[in-house]
């Protein structure tokens, strides 16, 4: 367990370490970048870098935290990644059922593992499942996401790397879109921001934009948010046509 800096959440917990590729959004994993840093560090948990392990010691971690969560599952990792057990992802998800008090953050790319062990999976109501899109190519993970028994459903659209004009977001709950960071960082565009906050107003999804990545990538050049010491500082700076986007669904109420 560990506090994040991630906006959109409070802790992460990482019962899974690990990844491969599978799109072009992994191109830059900081994952994988900071997996390489810990292995170096020498945390333990790391000690074979980015190969898959799954770790049993972790699953008791979320019965330890005295206060009720808002908790990223795996983010060093994807939960339905071939290479993790079912079992294992059931006992995941069996902690989190038996912790109603946390509400669990889930992302993946594996949308059709998702799917497929979907029925097999206590979807509580504290249990949010997402997954990622970051070009209009991978747009099905949203199809295969929505056939799922998830309660509370959203999208990661970061890194934003390229237009996603087809959105079909019936039965989503929440979006969120940023834009990539680090020293490649690809170029994200106003415009294409603009279609997916303008397509959740439409359809009353929460929109949530998190960052531009990089500030040469940012429309307003001077949007404070850019400079560190703003208590909302993000990546390249947050602000869109001059207001700061950090809605949550209302079923996190």
């Amino acid at each position: 367990m560990a506090q994040s800096s991630i906006e959109w959440t409070e802790l992460t917990w990482n019962p899974v370490t690990g990844c491969t590729k599978i799109s072009p959004g992994c191109k830059f994993c900081y994952a994988e970048v900071m997996s390489r840093r810990l292995k170096a560090m020498g945390v333990e948990k790391y000690n074979d870098g980015f190969k898959i392990k799954t770790h049993t010691n972790a699953l008791n971690i979320p019965f330890t935290w005295k206060k009720p969560k808002v908790v990223f599952v795996n983010s060093m990792s994807d939960l339905f990644h071939p290479d993790v057990p079912a079992a294992f992802i059931k006992a995941v998800f069996a902690v989190m059922n038996n912790t109603p008090q946390h509400i669990y953050q889930v992302l993946t790319k594996r949308s059709e593992r998702l799917l497929e062990l979907s029925s097999e999976l206590n979807w509580t109501t504290n249990i949010w499942m997402g997954v990622s899109v970051e070009s209009e190519e991978y747009t099905y993970r949203i199809d295969e996401l929505s056939q799922t028994a998830a309660q509370t459903k959203f999208l990661s659209v970061e890194p934003l790397i390229a237009p996603v004009n087809t959105l079909n977001l019936a039965g989503i709950d929440w979006v969120i879109v940023g834009g990539e960071s680090g020293h490649k960082a690809r170029p994200i565009k106003k415009d294409w921001i603009d279609h997916i906050k303008n397509k959740c107003q439409d359809n009353s999804v929460a929109f949530f934009f998190k960052q531009w990545g990089k500030a040469k990538y940012n429309a307003n050049p001077n949007d404070p948010t850019i400079i560190n010491e703003h208590p909302q500082h993000a990546k390249g700076g947050c602000e869109l046509d001059g207001k700061i986007y950090r809605e949550m669904p209302t079923k996190a109420a």
